[in-house]
């Protein structure tokens, strides 16, 4: 049965590609991950999970094991297509070897050109500046991304990095820092401080620019605020 429904859904993708839906797209992606079940199901699910293909794409290994009819094999599949549709996108935009305000908001600038929703992205930095690893969140909305503390925590213990750098953009905005991305800046500084991680930078990228915690000097005040050691030594 799965034979014949495969074979019809691929002779409608000869015909008409663009006639078909998200999950019947992603049905058919999986038929190479899941030769012998009805991956029609397991699309739905996923769509389910994330909301939208860009929300599949851009889960991680553990929130796609989660979903029901994924395996780690499967999971690896989705992870390699997102990592090699991001190196595609992206392979003229590769970021600087060493971090450097002004070099990452250029290379910020033009990363984010192609986005119409908001991302936050963060970037882990070894002891000599270069960046390890990076990981991007998203809500799919133009206009907020909902990034809980818990969930910076969970990505600090997994990745264990010397430091780290914070990216967003304001898609339909200034690069002005909202109230908004001033908590959240503190939020992530109070973490790091925790874990005994230093926290470079926040760049915020919008339609006029970009914008530097570091180089306007904010940095070192939330340092200053907002740093585990400086309160308990008020407190002693």
């Amino acid at each position: 049965m799965h034979e014949g429904h495969r074979q019809r859904i691929l002779e409608r993708f000869r015909r008409d590609e663009e006639s078909l839906q998200d999950h019947e797209l992603l049905e058919i992606l999986l038929f190479n991950a899941i030769p012998r079940k009805n991956t029609n199901e397991i699309a739905h699910n996923l769509l389910s999970a994330f909301g939208s293909l860009e929300g599949v794409f851009q889960a991680d290994f553990d929130a796609l094991l989660g979903v029901d009819g994924i395996g780690e094999s499967t999971a690896a599949y989705l992870r390699c297509i997102a990592l090699f549709y991001e190196k595609v996108r992206f392979g003229k935009k590769r970021a600087p070897a060493l971090f450097s305000a002004e070099g990452f908001g250029a290379y910020l600038t033009e990363r984010y050109s192609v986005l119409s929703d908001e991302v936050v992205e963060i970037y882990c930095l070894d002891a000599h500046n270069r960046i390890r690893f990076s990981k991007r969140f998203t809500s799919n909305q133009a206009d907020k991304v909902r990034l809980a503390p818990e969930e910076v925590s969970k990505f600090i213990v997994g990745q264990h990095p010397y430091g780290l750098v914070l990216a967003h953009n304001h898609p339909k905005g200034n690069c002005t820092p909202s109230a908004a991305d001033d908590n959240f800046t503190a939020q992530i500084q109070m973490l790091c401080s925790i874990n005994n991680i230093r926290l470079y930078d926040h760049l915020i990228v919008g339609e006029d620019g970009w914008y530097s915690y570091y180089l306007t000097g904010r940095m070192e005040e939330i340092k200053r605020a907002f740093s585990v050691q400086n309160i308990i030594g008020k407190r002693l």
